[in-house]
C-alpha cells in the first residue's frame, strides 16, 4: 500500500514543451538580438544596452524549452526558459524609461514633465530593479518548489512582482503622456531637430505590449498552476511570445544617435540652464 501521508513528486512540466516552437523562438530572438547589438554598438546608443540584454534573455529562455523537449525531468531548462523568459521584459522596460529622459532632453522640454527629466530614469529604473528582485525571487522560489505548497507561494511572490510592475509602468505612461500632451502644445526649438513624436508613439506601442503581457501574465499565476494558462503551452506564445517580439521590432528604431544628450558623455546628467 502507498503511504498517503507521503508528499506527491513535484512536476516541473504539466506538458510536454514543443521543440520547434522552442527553436522558432530561439532563432526570432537571437536574430533580433543580433539586430539590436549592431544598431546600438553602430550609433554608440549604450543606453538601450538593457534592451539587447532583454532580449538574449528570450533567446536563452526559448532555447531552455527546446531542450526541456526530450528531458522533462531535467531542471536547467526549465530553470533557464522559466526565469529568463519571466525576466526580460522588464529590462526591456528599464531602456523605455531612459529613452523617455533622453527625449525630454534633447528637446529641452524639461519643464513639461510632471517628473523631473533627471529623476525619469532614476525613479522608473528604480522600481524596475524593484520588481526585477521581487520577481527574481519569486521565480526562485518556483525553482526550488518541491510541492504545491512551495510552488504556490513562488507564484504568489511572482503575482505581485507583475502588479507592481503594472503600476510603475501604468504612472510612466501617464507622465510620458503629459509630456507630449504639453510639447504639442508649446514645441520647442530643439524639438523641431528630432522626429520626437515618432518616438513617443514607438514608445506607446512598446509600452502597450509589454502592459499587455504582464496584464496576461497576473491572469496566468492567479490561476495557478492548475489553471488553463499554466498547463497548456500556446498561450505563452500568444501573450508572451508575440508581444515581446513586437517590441523589440517597433524599438529597433529607437538606436538614433540624435537622442542621446547634445554633448559627448552619454551619461545622464540632469539638464542644466
Amino acid at each position: 500500500m502507498s503511504d498517503a501521508s507521503a508528499p506527491s513528486k513535484y512536476v516541473l512540466w504539466p506538458y510536454t514543451p514543443s521543440i520547434a516552437g522552442g527553436v522558432i523562438g530561439a532563432i526570432v530572438f537571437f536574430s533580433l538580438s543580433g539586430i539590436h547589438i549592431f544598431r546600438l554598438v553602430k550609433n554608440r546608443t549604450w543606453f538601450c544596452i538593457p534592451f539587447v540584454i532583454g532580449a538574449l534573455f528570450e533567446a536563452i529562455g526559448y532555447s531552455g524549452r527546446a531542450a526541456a523537449h526530450s528531458d522533462t525531468e531535467s531542471t536547467t531548462p526549465y530553470i533557464i526558459q522559466s526565469t529568463l523568459i519571466l525576466l526580460a521584459p522588464i529590462l526591456f522596460a528599464a531602456s523605455i524609461y531612459m529613452i523617455l529622459s533622453r527625449i525630454i532632453q534633447r528637446t529641452d522640454s524639461a519643464e513639461y514633465a510632471i517628473v523631473r527629466a533627471s529623476w525619469t530614469t532614476k525613479i522608473f529604473v528604480g522600481g524596475d530593479l524593484l520588481c526585477f528582485c521581487v520577481q527574481g525571487g519569486g521565480a526562485g522560489m518556483l525553482i526550488k518548489a518541491k510541492d504545491d505548497a512551495g510552488f504556490k507561494m513562488g507564484e504568489n511572490i511572482i503575482l505581485g512582482g507583475l502588479i507592481l510592475q503594472i503600476l510603475i509602468f501604468g504612472f510612466f505612461v501617464a507622465v510620458a503622456a503629459v509630456w507630449h500632451r504639453r510639447l504639442l502644445a508649446r514645441p520647442t526649438a530643439a524639438a523641431a531637430e528630432l522626429p520626437w513624436a515618432r518616438y513617443i508613439w514607438f514608445l506607446y506601442a512598446s509600452s502597450g505590449c509589454i502592459t499587455v503581457r504582464n496584464l496576461c501574465r497576473v491572469i496566468e499565476y492567479a490561476l495557478g498552476k492548475g489553471g488553463y494558462l499554466l498547463s497548456h503551452e500556446w498561450p505563452l506564445y500568444v501573450y508572451d511570445f508575440l508581444p515581446m517580439m513586437l517590441t523589440l521590432v517597433v524599438c529597433i528604431a529607437w538606436y538614433d544617435p540624435n537622442i542621446k544628450p547634445r554633448r559627448k558623455s552619454d551619461i545622464e546628467f540632469a539638464t542644466r540652464r
